[in-house]
């Protein structure tokens, strides 16, 4: 019993660890490309960063003064100012534009300075010890601006004084409700802050740009092959996706609209970036093969409340949109990430864990943005100074999910090719054995229809002897053994008997004997016992080259129908001519037999000869017509082209 129970638990101790070992293997190429997509997402935010040397440099006031005051004059010194922290989010909505003063020290000599802000949304204007600078465009009455690129303003030296130094910036809210940011400032050596101008650009303009060309060429590309291919939903989706995600991400593109066109850029913002979030949510429910067509239609629904609501309140009610409906967003996207977790907890497969990472990736980049966007107070506490970057992440988290999407189904394409090809094989294979198989059963229905055939020439032989040559040879051994046949009489049917075989010989002889050889050999014959009896034969024979050949055993119908016309004109017709003429082309055969001589009897159509006439004529499909009086008998037989090719056809299988 106590090895019993010990074997049991040593069984089970390691089928636990054979799973394990399965689940460890399953959750590696997991947990790897999950740390390569931490990996490039922690790289992309480094690369906002400034280099390390640079710090040295550069100044970054933490502190300034700010005036709340929108008008575009300077203000006095002597003003209320109010010192604030650096990044300062807390003036949206005092009003349209406010006014910074910063404080920096210069060393005694300085060459090339400049002022770099990471953003300036609104644009405004730059004072150095209260001379102007530069005026960065802001809206007026015919343009709506938003800079989302990054500003370096040279600073001159001949502006610059050794020690204390201020700066005047006005700064104009973009548009409401959350478009007043004051940024904080970098000032210091022009070389060293190109770095982080240049950068900034990078990730937030040209980034931009390159996604909204590479997202509508693949949007035409995938759309084209979803309308080719209307059963391929995922494709039409993804098609979607890309589209969307490019209109989208066109927002850090375009930095200057009409001002009347501002409100109707802003539903379609909303609009395409609600509709790309949904669209994922229905591609997640899809490819974890949850397809709820009523989950489905509520999602779509959602997606046009938004844009509906700032439709219908002409632009105004974009603070509601923003923070309400944009926010209704975040669970939309959770339930992706749980749905797409679903998928790969069902395939456990690679691709299926890369679309989870970078789902997961782009949802946690979403809820960042919102965060950073709306200025949410705990955020700031976890991460101090952080929302003031003004750095959002989603557009990156969407690009890595669009890539992995993208290779989900450029891996799906290439695996259909593989199925198409390998199904292809396995036709090939399948249609090379059937024609083996065909081939054999071909070649066995040949055998057995040369067998059908041989035995039905055999019967045709052996129905041609008993009625031919066996009935004169039984028809005369009965009249020998009745003992009245004279000498000569015994002797004219042996001739007979003769004459039958070698009809049936020369007819029978050979697939390739040819109908006028048969015939004239069998005329040949008939010219002695013809020419003895009295009777002049005229043979006319016209057969064109076109002729279609004439099978043996027609042949012989042929010849034993002419043997009896000749045979009954030999005895009873009393005719002193006889005319064989024989017509032949490519319509058809035509056989003619007359006579000068006395006529048919009255009851010749009664008789055995002409019935079996008919009886040989009705077997080759020809027609025999007879026509008869005194001095003249004409017996006329027809055989058209297409007896001779169902005649030929039977006897192509005998062979």
């Amino acid at each position: 019993m106590k090895r019993t129970r010990w074997g049991f638990s040593s069984a089970r101790l390691m089928g636990a660890r054979r799973e394990a070992d399965r689940a460890l293997r399953r959750a590696m190429p997991v947990a790897a490309f999950t740390a390569l997509l931490a990996l490039a997402f922690a790289l992309a935010l480094a690369a906002w960063l400034p280099p390390a040397g640079a710090q040295d440099a550069v100044q970054e006031p933490a502190r300034a003064q700010v005036l709340a005051d929108s008008t575009e004059t300077l203000p006095p010194d002597d003003a209320p100012w109010r010192d604030v922290a650096l990044p300062d989010p807390t003036h949206n909505g005092v009003g349209r534009a406010v006014w910074v003063r910063i404080a920096f020290e210069a060393p005694a000599r300085v060459e090339a300075w400049a002022l770099y802000l990471p953003y300036l949304y609104g644009g405004g204007q730059i004072y150095l010890n209260r001379v102007s600078l530069t005026t960065i465009p802001p809206s007026d009455a015919a343009h709506h601006v938003r800079w989302e690129r990054p500003h370096l303003v040279p600073l001159p030296d001949a502006r610059m004084r050794g020690g204390a130094n201020t700066l005047h910036v006005r700064v104009v809210a973009a548009h409401p409700p959350n478009g007043l940011w004051i940024a904080r400032p970098a000032i210091g050596p022009q070389e060293a802050l190109m770095d982080l101008h240049d950068r900034r650009v990078l990730w937030m303009r040209t980034m931009p740009q390159i996604t909204v060309g590479v997202c509508l060429l693949f949007a035409l590309f995938v759309g084209f092959v979803w309308w080719r291919r209307r059963r391929e939903v995922l494709y039409g989706l993804f098609g979607l996706a890309v589209a969307l995600w490019g209109v989208r991400t066109l927002t850090f593109v375009v930095e200057r609209l009409p001002a009347e066109h501002w409100w109707l850029w802003r539903i379609v913002y909303h609009g395409a970036t609600g509709g790309f979030i949904v669209t994922m949510a229905v591609f997640a429910m899809r490819f974890a093969g949850m397809r709820r067509p009523w989950v489905e239609r509520a999602l779509f629904a959602y997606w046009l409340v938004g844009p509906l609501v700032l439709l219908a309140s002409g632009g105004r009610g974009e603070s509601v949109v923003g923070r309400l409906w944009t926010l209704g967003m975040i669970p939309i996207g959770i339930a992706v990430v749980a749905l797409v977790g679903v998928a790969w907890h069902r395939q456990r497969s690679v691709s299926a864990a890369a679309l989870l990472a970078a789902v997961a990736l782009a949802v946690a980049a979403g809820i960042h943005d919102y965060l950073v966007a709306w200025h949410v107070a705990a955020f700031d506490r976890v991460l101090p100074g952080w929302p003031g970057q003004r750095i959002f992440l989603l557009h990156y988290g969407a690009n890595l999910v669009l890539l992995v999407m993208a290779g989900l189904l450029a891996m799906r394409f290439v695996r259909t090719l593989g199925e198409i090809e390998e199904l292809n094989a396995t036709l090939e294979r399948r249609v090379a054995a059937r024609e083996v198989e065909l081939a054999e059963n071909y070649r066995r229905l040949g055998a057995l229809e040369r067998e059908r055939a041989a035995a039905d020439e055999r019967q045709r032989i052996m129905r041609d002897l008993h009625d031919g040559l066996g009935s004169r040879l039984f028809t005369s051994l009965s009249r020998v053994e009745r003992g009245g046949v004279r000498d000569g009489e015994i002797a004219d049917a042996l001739r007979q008997c003769i004459a039958d075989m070698r009809i049936a010989l020369e007819a029978m002889a050979s697939e390739d004997a040819d109908f006028r050889n048969a015939l004239g050999n069998f005329l040949f014959r008939w010219q002695a016992p013809l020419e003895d009896a009295g009777v002049r034969p005229v043979w006319n024979i016209d057969v064109d080259d076109e002729m279609q050949p004439v099978p043996p055993h027609v042949v012989l119908q042929l010849l034993r129908i002419l043997q009896e016309a000749l045979t009954n004109v030999l005895k009873h017709a009393h005719a002193t001519e006889v005319r064989v003429e024989l017509h032949g082309s490519a319509c058809g055969l035509s056989i003619s037999v007359e006579d000068n001589g006395c006529g048919l009897p009255p009851d010749a159509a009664r008789g055995r000869g002409l019935a079996n006439m008919r009886a040989r004529a009705q077997r080759m499909n020809a027609s025999m017509d007879v026509q008869s009086k005194p001095g003249c008998t004409r017996l006329v037989l027809r055989l058209p082209s297409d007896a001779r090719r169902v005649e030929a056809a039977e006897a192509t299988a005998v062979s």
